[in-house]
């Protein structure tokens, strides 16, 4: 099993944009484990879509979560790095 984040947050115009994507797998052992997901954000491929997207406040973002999930077809996706995150998982 995976854990899917999609993180959102406001922009400079205070729309609602996705801030960053990121997968873990959840740990089968027992015990305290903590995972830390380098997290992206996809990216327009052109400059026009991006100065069109800034404008209107609409940015790209995946319409399925399970494309971040999976590796397939994400090959052709244009992204971009966005930090991390931590997360601590308890499994009895």
């Amino acid at each position: 099993p995976q854990i899917v984040l999609s993180v959102y947050g406001p922009d400079f115009f205070g729309h609602d944009v996705v801030r960053g994507y990121g997968a873990v797998h959840v740990p089968f052992l027992p015990g305290r484990h903590k995972r830390t997901i380098a997290m992206f954000v996809p990216e327009s491929s052109s400059r026009l879509q991006q100065l069109t997207s800034w404008f209107t406040g609409r940015r790209p973002e995946f319409t399925d979560p399970k494309v971040v999930a999976q590796g397939e077809g994400r090959e052709v996706t244009r992204v971009r790095s966005q930090g991390f995150v931590t997360i601590s998982f308890n499994v009895m």
